[in-house]
């Protein structure tokens, strides 16, 4: 035996399984992996292999014969009537009814709610009032005619559960001590049925954050990849407290039913997962205006009532392209359903974006034959933990850096909190094993960051993020992979007529476009190709006219007249931002007929009126902050806009040269390299 199995065999002796026999019996069972695993434990907890298939064969015949399927409920209600007494495997709830000051059982899928249990059983096993727990039950046909009340011939005769009745934290974490970090990261993985020694450390992290809307309550999570990675496993195998939406629902089962006072799903769960976020486009506008102040506060307001609840929620969602082509060309939301896509103040909620194309699809030679912690362990450990914060123990070692803001910081505090408790329950931790956490923690809330900046929105420019030592001050800034690839600003020549430009909006989000004009013959008329409506188009006008008005003055009249003009303006961040660029325009279709290129990585800002009029930018820093991310190394701005300067950072004066402009002449020709 491997010194791992035989170590945590000897250390969680009954509480862990070989996950390759559960593997062999789920493929020809539709039955609970705690069910399973009990079994396992129970019949199959051996190294000689034929003991194994021994044990399997009796696993087979036990669930053929005591396994109790919903559609069979009277059958086996006629087998213990005529046998007298029947051992079951079912799920048992109980429930105190005052008036009959009696306990009764309900059996799930042997269909009877009214059922005798003797007190000895439910004062042994509390869970069994808490939602229930799976159990062999040993069941006895008793009718007797002169009892009184209400009458119920089935009796439980003895119950042995299946799922952990008790649990006990201590011992937990008292076993946690017996093992290195490598080695626990290990048995965890192990745990969720994967074989660690064929991952990187990076990959058994991200696995590891999938599991943390399970231990950490209110937590945000959302993972986009490609289909078969099992981004939704953990919510369907793994505990007992979390549940799967696999489509639409509603404010009243998700929140709070007004009409019957009952509490929803994020007050009966522990976590909520939706296995499409697509579907949340299926959903009532009010499921995600109300999914949204749930997420910041986990409080939430039905009628006249506010209300909390404290379960976590996870979306899961596939992406259809390359990531780098999504880098590109867009963000990283952008798979998302239009109802959230664009939504900034709800993606800001979102406390980590696992990279779910990092994650390789699932392949058999992926699932271990070791031993790993019978899930309903693991989960009844996660559940408990739930009850504990750890949010302040990276104050010992670190601090954050000015660019996290308060929701910033609550995100990493709940990411490295949650990595705790499955790392390290026991709450011992070194430095350098913090600022592991903290690296990963940052990154997951910087890739959601970096994601808002690129919607266009300045509020989210600041997304240098970085931990301080705190013994030392030395300041460690982390990044993200996807952060590279951003230069949508060519740095090379572009061919005559092509010009970048950007605005800024009303609510300080910022546009940036390529603006394309295309010539052929004609006489002289403007033919909008797409891409250009609402206040852009205005802005297209107002520069042609002007262009017309002044074409024997700008020295094109003959080319203008012999020429039609088609234009076309790219979205280059895909946030939809219409902005007023009249000048870019005008500097597009100026270079379009004068047949010259703009000057290579320049950045045209500022509008203008239908008599040349300029018009300034509202502000500098936001577009030359944009415009420096993503390529720009030159800005025409109007010269009116000079006194804003004082707002620009030194980073952006440093890396983009301004150039002034007083009228659209001299633009054009400040433009086009011509003094």
């Amino acid at each position: 035996m491997p010194e791992l199995d035989r170590k945590v065999n000897q250390v969680f002796a009954g509480k862990v399984v070989r996950k390759d026999l559960v593997r062999r019996v789920k493929v020809g069972a539709n039955v609970p992996v705690y069910v399973l695993e009990y079994l396992l434990g129970k019949y199959c907890a051996a190294q000689d292999p034929a003991i194994v298939e021994m044990g399997l064969q009796v696993v087979n015949e036990t669930l053929a014969n005591n396994y109790v399927r919903p559609d069979e409920a009277t059958k086996a209600q006629v087998r213990v009537k005529e046998q007298g007494r029947h051992t079951f495997i079912d799920k048992v709830k109980v429930r105190f009814l005052a008036s009959e000051n009696q306990y009764w059982a309900e059996l799930t899928n042997f269909g009877d709610r009214y059922v005798h249990i003797p007190d000895e059983f439910v004062r042994r096993y509390e869970r069994l009032l808490e939602g229930g727990i799976w159990a062999q039950v040993d069941m006895e046909y008793r009718f007797d005619e002169t009892q009184t009340g209400r009458r119920s011939p089935f009796w439980i005769r003895d119950l042995k559960p299946i799922q952990i009745a008790t649990f006990s934290l201590e011992q937990y974490q008292e076993g946690r001590r017996a093992f290195p970090t490598d080695e626990w990261l290990d048995l965890l993985i192990r745990s969720i049925g994967l074989e660690p020694t064929r991952m990187s450390r990076r990959l058994k992290f991200l696995y590891l954050v999938r599991l943390i809307p399970l231990c950490e309550a209110n937590y945000n999570l959302i993972e986009l990849g490609p289909r078969g990675t099992g981004k939704s496993y953990a919510f369907q195998e793994l505990s007992p407290y979390a549940i799967l939406l696999t489509g639409p629902t509603t404010v009243a089962n998700l929140f709070y039913n007004m009409s019957t006072g009952k509490m929803g799903l994020v007050a009966l769960w522990d976590a909520v997962a939706f296995d499409e976020v697509a579907d949340l486009q299926k959903m009532p506008k009010e499921v995600i205006t109300t999914l949204k102040t749930y997420c910041e506060s986990g409080t939430f307001a039905r009628g006249k009532e506010a209300l909390s609840a404290s379960a976590s929620i996870a979306m899961f969602g596939n992406i259809n392209q390359p990531v780098e082509v999504l880098v590109k060309t867009s963000h990283l939301f952008a798979p998302l359903p239009e109802v959230i896509r664009n939504d900034m103040a709800f993606l800001d909620r979102i406390h980590y974006y696992l990279p779910g194309w990092e994650v390789p699809k699932m392949q058999n030679n992926f699932f271990t034959d070791h031993y790993g912690f019978v899930v309903d362990y693991l989960a009844e450990a996660l559940r408990e933990l739930r009850k504990h914060n750890f949010t302040e123990y990276v104050d010992r070692y670190f601090a954050f850096g000015s660019h996290l803001n308060t929701r910033d910081v609550k995100a990493v505090r709940k990411t490295i909190s949650g990595l705790m408790k499955l790392l390290y329950p026991h709450g011992e931790i070194t430095w350098d094993e913090m600022e592991e956490l903290v690296v990963f923690a940052l990154e997951g809330r910087r890739r959601v960051k970096e994601q808002l900046k690129k919607m266009g929105s300045f509020e989210y420019h600041q997304v240098s993020f970085s931990y301080i030592d705190r013994e030392t001050g030395v300041e460690h800034f982390v990044g993200v992979p996807e952060q590279g690839g951003r230069n949508l600003i060519s740095q090379d020549p572009v061919a005559p007529g092509t010009v970048y430009a950007a605005a800024v909006d009303d609510e300080g989000r910022v546009g940036l476009y390529r603006i394309e004009v295309g010539t052929s013959a004609g006489n002289g008329k403007l033919r909008i190709s797409g891409g250009i409506e609402g206040v852009m188009r205005e802005s297209l006008q107002r520069a042609f006219a002007y262009l017309q008005s002044r074409k024997v003055e700008l020295g094109v009249a003959f080319e203008l007249e012999t020429t039609d003009l088609h234009v076309e303006a790219i979205d280059l961040l895909n946030n939809r931002v219409l902005g007023e660029v009249g000048l870019g325009f005008f500097l597009a279709l100026y270079s379009a007929l004068k047949k010259r290129s703009v000057l290579p990585a320049l950045l045209v800002l500022g509008d203008m009126s239908i008599q040349g009029n300029l018009k300034p930018v509202r502000s500098l820093a936001e577009p030359l902050q944009v415009g420096m991310e993503n390529g720009a190394r030159k800005a025409l701005v109007p010269t009116e806009n000079k006194r804003h300067f004082l707002e620009v950072s030194a980073d952006i004066v440093e890396k983009v040269d301004p150039v002034f402009y007083s009228d659209p002449h001299t633009a054009a020709l400040k433009g086009l390299g011509i003094e």
